[in-house]
């Protein structure tokens, strides 16, 4: 087991960020025993920084390892995790504090953090079977095990084919400095990515940043999402469309500013990379909208809460 890995569970419920939201979710009044915030967020924490799918495999992991025992305090069952998710889902405003309060904490340290974003979707296939019918030739499927989901289209990459898939889609906004999200939201798969660019430039100036510019491919090449991220103070650095006009802006259209800055939407793609392969986002293991919203917003509380502890660990260059 990586060490480091176990460093930054402990590093992480003991930094005063974290620690508000265990004291949120410390049970109130008299109640029965069980395990405490402390080890059940540590669990939440386990599971992403080890890129585990599933409660059953975080909790044998805990169960075997005394190291992780000692940072959490405690062993939590697997029903004791899966009960811990639905209080989180009834206390998600203590959960969006811990993270708006990491965000702060971040910006402070990197000023860079946000100053300018990438806006960009990315598809999160269902664990569910979407298919219309419940075999070739047989009768429609009448009850789908996962309704919120729904068909939509990805775009081909390395060796997979683009096409159509049924889940659900992750709308963020990157910061383009750090590929560190700043902002993200869960939709089903059949909403249009360019639907999303002013509640996510919203929620980015609702956490106290205000991006210079925002970087965003062809798809969201339309006059609504131009004037939209024009409105909230951001200049919009998208590709056009052949024929399109060229739009009067700050930073030139196709100047060497432009093209650097475009070079940062790549941040986008690099931060969902990170995310899916290296903090568990997929494969999904949950179903419904609002559990998938949660496993987001966890995996995103373990990847900013592990930025923020790497940004105090730098010790400054002496004058």
């Amino acid at each position: 087991m990586a060490t480091w890995r176990r460093g930054d569970v402990a590093a992480l419920l003991d930094s005063p960020e974290v620690a508000a939201l265990i004291d949120a979710l410390a049970p109130k009044g008299r109640g029965r025993k069980g395990f405490g915030p402390r080890a059940l967020v540590g669990a939440c924490l386990v599971k992403a920084l080890f890129a585990l799918p599933t409660w059953t495999r975080v909790a044998a992991l805990i169960a075997e390892h005394p190291g992780l025992q000692a940072a959490l305090g405690d062993a939590p069952s697997v029903w004791a995790c899966y009960r811990f998710t639905v209080k989180l889902r009834e206390n998600q405003p203590a959960l969006a504090d811990c993270l708006d309060r990491i965000a702060e904490s971040l910006r402070a340290e990197r000023p860079e953090y946000g100053r300018n974003i990438a806006i960009d979707g990315s598809d999160l296939p269902a664990y569910a079977n979407g298919q219309r019918y419940v075999s070739q030739g047989g009768p429609e499927r009448e009850r789908f095990s996962d309704p919120d989901a729904s068909w939509g289209h990805r775009s081909a990459i390395s060796t997979r084919k683009g096409g159509g898939f049924y889940g659900f889609k992750i709308q963020a906004a990157i910061c383009a400095n750090t590929d560190l999200p700043v902002a993200w939201r869960i939709e089903t798969a059949r909403r249009h990515e360019s639907l999303f660019v002013a509640p996510l430039l919203d929620a980015v100036r609702s956490r106290g940043f205000k991006p210079e510019t925002c970087a965003m491919d062809k798809g969201y090449d339309n006059n609504r999402v131009m004037a939209e991220t024009r409105e909230r103070g951001c200049v919009p650095i998208v590709a056009l469309r052949k024929g399109r006009p060229i739009p009067l802006d700050r930073i030139p259209y196709g100047s060497d500013e432009w093209k650097r800055l475009y070079r940062g939407r790549a941040a986008v793609e690099r931060a969902f990379s990170l995310l899916k392969l290296d903090y568990g986002l997929t494969p999904l293991r949950v179903r419904g909208l609002e559990r998938v919203a949660l496993h987001a917003d966890l995996t995103m509380l373990a990847r900013l809460g592990q930025a923020l502890r790497r940004a105090r660990e730098v010790v400054p260059l002496a004058a």
